[in-house]
């Protein structure tokens, strides 16, 4: 019983307790309403705080100076950032950026001049940033095709910026962004190229982009377009790689870039597709909406040419193509640069234009520079290290091929007697190895990102250099001297004019007179002695020195009037497009260019497409110029030394025959499993099939000139006294870096090899036996054979030479390459037969035990090295 009181106590007393906490809340709880309600009824009214203004686009920009424009630009005047204003009519509306190199050093490979191309671009808003958009313009769909609608399935457009709005004007349209960002990074374009594996640590290399340092220098505007020039620092504290010269300091380089905007052009301009058997720059597009085999939708580049009077036959344009000469143009060439222009005017009078081409020399008190892209200019530099001799880029719209602006870079070194050194020199040693995989790469992002870039300054300037040479010896008189500047700089005038109106090399145009026409000073004068100024053609010396004529072409040759026809006459019906097509298969109409970069080893297979050369007959030509240089080399000591002077005259001649040499013998070496191509449709008057291998007759003349002028034991005949005096002169420490005694067998080899390289290279092999299929009588093994004797049967019996056994050493290695090398896998099977055969046919020659103590010994190596590979191959 107690227990239960006790119990029903405690319940009781719990109750209580949480009623009475219960009731104090609700108490308090009822006190502080009415607390809160007093309060409210004491309290004085509260004012409502003045709304908070936003910052505005004038708030912004107070202290900024405004720079109107197609967009307009704010520069702060005490910090000098940029603030970019945007109008609503501008977003989502396609505009064109293009940028090009205002200064530079050619180490970067950024120098004066240099276009780093155009793309399309436009604005769009996304909430409270604005982006700025690089659509994908590589693909074509037609409007009509109902897969149109998925013309952006799988294709990535490009988000190239994206800066965060800071104001903006709902009643104006207008909107602002910092535009620091846009203009002083690698955003629009990229300056610093990429390293690649295997590159040498050593090779010149910008460091990281400074934005500390990097500023905007000036700012132009214009109506149609904006133009901001910026100079970029890049700053490496730890740089192994300070370059030239003409790097003040390689731990802080400047690379300074025009950035331009421009509006789209107006409407009107209609786009001209490619025709493979003629030779334009190209907007390359891919038609996605046909069934046909070839999608190809490749638009060429060219000029809007409009006639005045569209019924007359021939009229002046509307807007000709206008050329400005630069103030810094040498005044004794204006003359001469302006003939070379204005030669192309006979070729646009066939496609129906009188004055297309036009000549103006820019005042010197002229306010707008070349980096105004509303003028066409022709430049001219002296620069420490020339990258080119001429160079002429031009940028187009993106999404029609229409060329809206062009510069002509010249460099000063075409008419000096300073040579490029490393390509006299050193280039040659360059073929000693095969490319690597990773070098290969290199090269083909090198040649993507300069598309544009022309070496034929370098070409002239070697043709100068031999010219004037062979002028000296000669004792012609200062007007001959003159004479033949002047006709070197109306030709390089005359192709890069080519490359600004949409034209690229046609390497194949050499072949369209005999030696012997070129040797008639009458029937050459005032001509073309090649079918287009688009060439990179030798120049044109007789040895027979009272015969010679003009050495350069004086006129645009007949290729490029057909091809400007192509290009630029406002045809009336397809049918009349086609039949100047049909003209192709004309001999003097011949094109072909270096897409396959004949330069290289094993690249291009028509020994009709390359540089350096001239005539139909180019072995007869280079065999000429072989023995040219021979007979120069005996004199070589009396006609290049004058007392009192040093001796860079001798050194200069020497090199620069020698390395027409080299030349000559690259130009024979293509014929050795040569093939030429015939890009004519089926079924053209006059065509061919695309594929004839090169005649056995012409594979073995060529091999002969080879045997005699390159591989021979007097091959590079000199006189011995001519070595001791190939000195260079002294300045300073500058030949700290080496010894300076004349490398002669490294010179030698090196031009040897620069042969070997292509027609041992697996490409060469491989079409040697590939072609046999389809009417090659030069069979591989024949022609390995064949190499393999003029390597050696000269001299098996007797003592091999130092230069011979230089040859001999490089050649073994090289098949022993073949087999065991890291380019072994690339060769063929009969390659590699071929080469174990030759291996043992040397082995026994040299096991003879003929000839003096250092022959004895050579052999033995030679011996050496192939028993060596044949243990490892086994």
């Amino acid at each position: 019983m107690k227990v239960n009181h006790l119990h029903n106590f405690r319940i009781l007393c719990s109750f209580l307790m949480v009623f009475g906490i219960l009731g104090v809340q609700n108490t308090n709880a009822q006190f502080w309403k009415k607390k809160k309600k007093e309060v409210k009824k004491e309290a004085p009214a509260k004012k409502t705080p003045p709304k908070k203004k936003g910052k505005t686009i004038k708030s912004l920009t107070k202290s900024s100076k405004k720079i109107e424009g197609l967009f307009t630009i704010y520069q702060d005047t005490v910090t000098g950032s940029v603030k970019l204003l945007v109008k609503k009519d501008q977003l989502n509306k396609d505009f064109i950026y293009f940028s090009q190199i205002a200064n530079g050093v050619t180490e970067a490979n950024a120098y004066r001049g240099s276009y780093n191309g155009s793309s399309v671009f436009h604005v769009t808003k996304y909430f409270n940033r604005l982006e700025f958009m690089a659509p994908n313009t590589s693909f074509y769909f037609d409007e009509n095709n109902a897969l149109s609608k998925s013309s952006e399935a799988n294709i990535s457009d490009a988000v190239i910026a994206s800066g965060k709005l800071l104001a903006s004007d709902d009643e104006k349209g207008e909107y602002l962004i910092d535009a620091n960002g846009l203009f002083l990074s690698e955003t629009f374009t990229r300056i610093k190229q990429p390293r690649f594996p295997g590159q040498s640590p050593f090779a010149f290399s910008l460091g990281r982009f400074d934005k500390s340092k990097s500023k905007i220098n000036e700012i132009k505007n214009y109506p149609e377009n904006t133009n901001v020039k910026t100079e970029y620092v890049y700053s490496n504290p730890n740089v192994i790689n300070g370059g030239s010269a003409a790097v003040t300091d390689g731990r802080s380089v400047s690379i300074k870039v025009f950035h331009t905007f421009m509006n789209m052009p107006e409407d009107g301009y209609e786009p001209r597709m490619d025709d493979a058997r003629v030779g334009y720059f190209l907007t390359e597009t891919n038609d996605m909406t046909t069934t046909e085999t070839v999608n190809y939708r490749d638009m060429i580049h060219r000029w809007r040419l409009v006639k005045k009077n569209p019924e007359a036959a021939i009229s002046d344009p509307v807007t000709p193509i206008t050329w400005w000469m630069e103030k810094s143009t040498p005044v004794e060439w204006r003359e001469t640069i302006k003939e070379g222009v204005l030669a192309w005017n006979e070729a646009f009078e066939k496609a129906g234009f009188n004055n297309a081409m036009v000549v103006k020399m820019q005042p010197d008190d002229a306010t707008w520079d070349a980096g105004d892209v509303r003028y066409n200019v022709l430049r001219w530099t002296s620069s420490p290290n020339p990258p080119f001799g001429g160079y002429g880029p031009s940028f187009v719209n993106p999404r029609t091929g229409e060329i809206l602006g062009a510069d002509i870079m010249l460099e000063y070194v075409h008419f000096t007697n300073r040579v490029f050194a490393d390509k006299l020199y050193n280039d040659a040693a360059a073929n000693m190895h095969l490319e690597t995989s990773a070098e290969l790469r290199a090269k083909k992002f090198l040649a993507n990102n300069n598309l544009l870039f022309c070496s034929a300054g370098h070409v002239m300037h070697e043709n100068l250099q031999l010219g004037t040479a062979v002028l000296q010896a000669s004792g012609a008189s200062a007007l001959d001297m003159e004479g033949i500047k002047k006709e070197g700089m109306k030709s390089l005038i005359m192709h890069e004019v080519g490359h600004t109106l949409g034209l690229n090399h046609n390497m194949k145009a050499s072949q369209v007179y005999t030696p012997a026409q070129l040797a008639d000073a009458d029937f050459i004068k005032g001509k073309a002695l090649t079918g287009s100024v688009m060439d990179y053609a030798g120049i044109n010396i007789t040895n027979d020195r009272s015969k010679q004529g003009q050495y350069y072409d004086m006129a645009v040759g007949p290729y490029d009037i057909w091809a400007i026809q192509f290009g630029y006459t406002p045809f009336k019906s397809a049918s009349e497009r086609d039949a100047l097509l049909e003209r192709s298969t004309e001999p003097e109409l011949i094109f072909g260019n270096d897409a396959d970069d004949m330069r290289s080893p094993g690249k291009a297979i028509d020994p009709r497409v390359m540089i350096g050369d001239l005539s139909n007959d180019q072995i007869t030509y280079s065999i000429n110029r072989f023995e040219l240089v021979n007979d120069m080399m005996k004199n070589l000591k009396s006609q290049f030394t004058k007392e009192g002077e040093t001796y860079e005259n001798l050194r200069r001649a020497y090199y620069t025959l020698h390395n027409q040499t080299r030349i000559a013998g690259g130009v024979v070496s293509r014929f050795i499993g040569g093939v030429y191509v015939d890009r004519s449709t089926y079924g053209q008057e006059g065509g061919s099939q695309p594929y004839t291998p090169v005649s056995k007759e012409d594979q073995k003349r060529a091999m002969d000139a080879l045997d005699k002028y390159i591989f021979a034991p007097d091959a590079f005949s000199t006189p011995n006294e001519v070595y001791n005096y190939l000195a260079r002169q002294r300045r300073g420490y500058n030949f700290f870096g080496g010894p300076e005694d004349p490398k002669i067998h490294e010179q030698v080899l090196g031009y040897q090899t620069s042969v070997l390289a292509h027609i041992m290279h697996p490409n060469t092999l491989q079409r040697l036996s590939n072609s046999e299929l389809y009417g090659n009588e030069y069979k591989l093994s024949a022609f390995m054979t064949d190499l393999n004797n003029m390597m050696f049967k000269p001299d098996i019996y007797g003592s091999v030479n130092s230069f011979r056994q230089n040859l001999q050493a490089v050649y073994t290695k090289r098949l022993i390459g073949m087999l065991t090398g890291r380019a072994s896998s690339r060769f063929s099977v009969a390659s590699k037969s071929m080469a174990i055969y030759n291996l043992n046919t040397i082995k026994g020659w040299v096991s003879n035990g003929k000839g003096d103590v250092a022959t004895r010994a050579h052999k033995n190596h030679l011996k050496t090295l192939i028993t060596n590979a044949m243990k490892e191959i086994k």
